[in-house]
């Protein structure tokens, strides 16, 4: 069975940074990613990675996040930096299993970024 597990989130000042978390068990997967939605928006990519290490971003996101994963312990991390208000969202991991291409989803965990 999959599961997903993710922490990290929480308030933080402008120009703070961040780490997320999200530890994928149950099968393997070829891609990574995180997601977020603010409220009234649609959810929208942040970063994905895949099993080969390649990555990819959203433009607003760019030179200021960064996705990586452990692979010994099946887990991908956001480092977020610089962040801005407009980066307040709860932050939705994402993994498609391998084999199936069936794609799970984690709880979700909330940024907020206040002064």
């Amino acid at each position: 069975q999959v599961q997903l597990v993710e922490s990290g989130g929480g308030l933080v000042q402008p120009g703070g940074s961040l780490r997320l978390s999200c530890a994928a068990s149950g099968s393997i997967f070829s891609i990574y990613g995180w997601y977020r939605q603010a409220p009234g928006k649609q959810r929208e990519l942040v970063a994905a990675i895949t099993k080969s290490g390649s990555t990819n971003y959203a433009d607003s996101v760019k030179d200021r996040f960064t996705i990586s994963r452990d692979h010994a312990k099946s887990t991908v991390y956001l480092q977020m930096n610089s962040l801005k208000p407009e980066d307040t969202a709860v932050y939705y991991c994402n993994v498609r299993e391998y084999l199936t291409s069936y794609e799970y989803w984690g709880q979700g965990t909330q940024v907020t970024v206040s002064s």
